[in-house]
């Protein structure tokens, strides 16, 4: 007979030899990790014993955490064992394994049981082995740790008999969504999603489908392309809540970038669905159809039209290929007329809530799942170009050139130190272009962008005023013009305090600690900040939460407690909501 998996209230109840006996093997050779989480009983959830074990760990000190790395290492006879390496790919590991310990001096750790939990490929574990190789041995280090982490976790899974059942399906999701791609990308094995291409209204389709077997009660694709699912309350008459995100992405971008914001509470509405239930209150999710601005410059698109922000001028923006925005939707058989009619009545909605992945560093680094949004930051973004003179570069003295990238080069400078000073504030030239350049000639025209971010409006205007000021003064002293014309304007949007709570009250009641943190990147949720409260929840990502990227990636047990802390938020919801 296969034995009972134990539970957390015979952990919490057993001896300490007992419950360390119940957590033995989770960090091979080192039971003192265990018995060090133990000594936090009770513990309120799983969830909270995976970070404790993560803590113990963090504040074992460097020397602790370095036997712990050397006493787990990665075996390659046992990662490869079911994949059958040929014999040159398995001297091409043995020699890459090998080189890793000789840079860093202990042994290759790798989870190779993956983010899902059914294993990576034989490629996969090949690829992060010679991506690892080029890390900074600090990172490095914290890295074989985070991987020890997932093992644990895993191997807790097991042991407990918790398999994150919904995470999985989620995870799923993403793939077969990835499976969608512009021609060009696809090819290539990557991922691109722009406005209202074959993939795009591929994807659409795909999530009405999913939204139709998940129980929604009414499923349309609108005016401009979003896919809008509404689950109705328990009574006619009551408030919905509004959520969600988009599923366009960047050019060779990752599959979790706003899609898990439509997936997470897709995913509760299926549960309630199942277990037959209404709440007392609607939940409508929008899978916005355009935020990235990738194939038009009009981000916000999908979410800019439920506030009433759709610029008619859009429409006659155009493509690469000279397509306009117009006959895109034409094409895609959306009503133009119809779009002014998408905005939404604030009286009929509770707020506008947003799961997303962190997109940055932070969670992973902290080792946490789940952080709370403070804050959006708002952004300003200009398109210029530095105008000096074409001149030769054998012949022209260096203080009689007017070097239109070196002025940019300065101002790219200027913008990291100045950036630095304010907490919260960054600065970024992201594009950079010396048309007809040459090699043997001094820059005349240098074409740029400029990114100004920063927690509040006004600490955003003061770098933006600074930043301008500094490139007059540039400018004046090497003999140069420029433009500078402003291309979007997005306010800071501060989360909403009694939602922020919600969210708060949602982690907590996981057993995981309240991270609270300001989000760099903007998200729909700042376009629906002007018409109802917002607030978000980040959810960790791997890779050193990288983001646009291909390597962006999260877990399936990330994932779940990213939908209990929404089942969480929705019951909040549901007990205020009672009469």
């Amino acid at each position: 007979m296969t034995p009972t998996p134990p539970t957390l209230e015979r952990l919490n109840g057993a001896s300490a030899a007992d419950a360390l006996r119940l957590l033995d093997g989770l960090y091979a050779h080192a039971p003192w990790v265990a018995e060090r989480a133990l000594a936090l009983r009770p513990l309120r959830s799983l969830a909270q014993l995976r970070h404790a074990l993560v803590q113990a760990v963090r504040g074992a000190g460097a020397d602790a955490q370095l036997a712990l790395i050397r006493a787990n290492p990665w075996r390659m006879d046992q990662a490869l064992a079911q994949r059958s390496p040929t014999p040159d790919e398995s001297a091409r590991i043995a020699r890459l394994d090998t080189a890793y310990e000789e840079r860093f001096g202990f042994p290759f750790v790798l989870a190779v049981r993956g983010p899902r939990g059914t294993g990576l490929t034989q490629q996969e574990i090949i690829d992060t082995l010679e991506r690892r190789l080029e890390n900074h041995a600090d990172f490095e280090r914290a890295e074989a740790l985070r991987n020890l982490h997932r093992i644990a976790e895993l191997r807790l899974n097991d042991r407990f008999g918790a398999e994150p059942t919904l995470g999985n399906d989620l995870w799923d999701w993403h793939e077969k969504l990835a499976e969608y791609s512009d021609p060009g990308f696809a090819q290539q094995g990557q991922l691109t999603v722009t406005y209202l291409t074959d993939a795009h209204r591929a994807c659409a389709r795909r999530i009405g489908d999913w939204m139709r077997d998940c129980g929604f009660d009414e499923v349309a694709t609108d005016a401009v392309g979003n896919v809008v699912g509404r689950y109705h309350p328990a009574a006619d008459g009551a408030r919905y809540l509004l959520t969600g995100s988009h599923y366009d992405t960047v050019r060779n971008g990752g599959r979790y970038d706003g899609r898990l914001g439509i997936f997470v509470p897709m995913a509760c509405v299926r549960e309630l669905q199942r277990a037959g239930r209404r709440l007392p209150l609607g939940i409508e999710v929008v899978a916005f159809a355009e935020e990235e601005g990738q194939r038009y410059p009009a981000s916000f698109l999908g979410s800019g039209a439920l506030t009433g922000d759709f610029d008619p001028a859009w429409l006659d923006q155009r493509d690469a290929e000279g397509i306009s925005m117009r006959s895109a939707m034409q094409h895609a058989g959306l009503c133009v007329e119809a779009i002014a009619a998408l905005r939404r009545d604030p009286q009929r909605y509770l707020g506008f809530v947003e799961v997303h992945i962190e997109q940055g560093p932070v969670l992973n680094e902290l080792d946490l799942p789940l952080g709370v949004v403070s804050s959006i930051n708002g952004c300003v973004r200009f398109i210029g170009e530095m105008i000096g003179m074409a001149s030769h570069a054998g012949t022209t003295p260096m203080g009689r050139r007017r070097d239109a990238a070196a002025g940019v080069a300065e101002l790219a400078l200027y913008i990291e130190q100045r950036a630095a000073q304010d907490e919260g504030s960054v600065g970024t030239i992201g594009l950079l272009d010396v048309p007809g350049g040459s090699i043997n000639v001094v820059p005349g025209r240098c074409r740029f962008s400029l990114d100004l971010r920063g927690p509040s409006d006004a600490q955003r205007d003061a770098l933006v005023q600074d930043v301008r000021a500094q490139l007059g003064r540039i400018a004046a002293r090497r003999g140069l013009r420029y433009t500078l014309d402003e291309a979007l304007r997005a306010a800071a949007a501060p989360s909403a305090p009694a939602w922020q709570r919600h969210w708060e009250r949602a982690v907590d009641a996981l057993g995981l600690p309240v991270l609270r943190l300001p989000s760099g990147a903007g998200h729909d949720a700042m376009k629906l900040h002007a018409i109802l409260p917002q607030a978000m929840l980040f959810v960790r990502g791997q890779n050193a939460g990288i983001s646009h990227n291909p390597l962006e990636s999260t877990t399936n047990n990330d994932i779940q407690l990213a939908v209990d802390a929404f089942a969480g938020l929705l019951q909040q919801l549901a007990g205020e909501a009672q009469p």
